[in-house]
């Protein structure tokens, strides 16, 4: 939903939701004549206080959000083959959509790396989202098939301790994790097309993009406040 969407959204249930009390706190109907001069009151409430408009409309939003990945956790938190590490039924899955060639990616996995050795009943889920030219798509290919043979984050963390993912820098992490190279794999394109659609639903707006609980994090938000979001699912469950 785009922001003029959210902001008639946000209007409407403001004013609408005036409209439904008064002082007392019983209901007013459509055809109350208190119901004109209260919504007046919020109208020009909102007018005088515009600051509170971004905050509702990021709360619609997040609460829609919320509906999308609790509609298809499943779909979110199953990895492909072992793109996976942590507690297989880790009571928390943190998801993380990323890119091989997104510097941001490459700075938060030690902060993965981390969550990981502290909680040992966290689940890290990796989605591929190659959407930084022919060397990410190139990457997720090789990290794809890594996962398929069982050397999906030995060869991860490899290429993203390699820097950029040129041809050169894959084929060395390939080589020396010992991945065997798939080619033309419709698995694969299947994967990755799945997980653009999954990040469409949730308005990713790039890489590294996480999922955990009922919340979404975009870009390289750091250690202490994926933490915080994993206390937050864990206390909800």
């Amino acid at each position: 939903m785009n922001k003029l969407a959210l902001f008639a959204g946000v209007g409407g249930v403001l004013v609408g939701a005036a409209g439904m009390m008064v002082a007392g706190g019983s209901a007013v109907s459509q055809s109350d004549p208190d119901r004109a001069r209260i919504e007046g009151i919020v109208r020009e409430y909102i007018l005088a206080h515009p600051e509170i408009i971004p905050e509702a409309i990021q709360r619609l939003q997040d609460k829609q959000l919320s509906k999308v990945i609790s509609d298809n956790r499943a779909a979110y938190e199953t990895p492909f083959a072992g793109a996976w590490a942590g507690a297989e039924k880790g009571d928390v899955v943190l998801v993380e959509f990323f890119d091989y060639a997104c510097g941001f990616c490459r700075r938060s996995n030690p902060d993965i790396e981390r969550l990981l050795k502290e909680d040992g009943n966290l689940k890290v889920v990796w989605r591929e989202l190659p959407v930084l030219g022919p060397d990410s798509e190139a990457a997720s290919q090789v990290s794809l098939a890594a996962a398929q043979q069982g050397k999906f984050k030995a060869f991860h963390d490899k290429l993203f301790a390699a820097g950029r993912p040129t041809p050169t820098a894959v084929a060395a992490a390939r080589q020396a994790i010992g991945v065997t190279p798939v080619s033309n794999s419709a698995e694969f394109r299947s994967e990755i097309e799945k997980n653009y659609e999954l990040a469409r639903a949730i308005n990713a707006t790039g890489t590294p993009t996480f999922v955990v609980g009922d919340q979404v994090l975009q870009g390289a938000v750091g250690y202490e406040a994926l933490k915080e979001a994993i206390a937050a699912a864990r206390a909800l469950r």
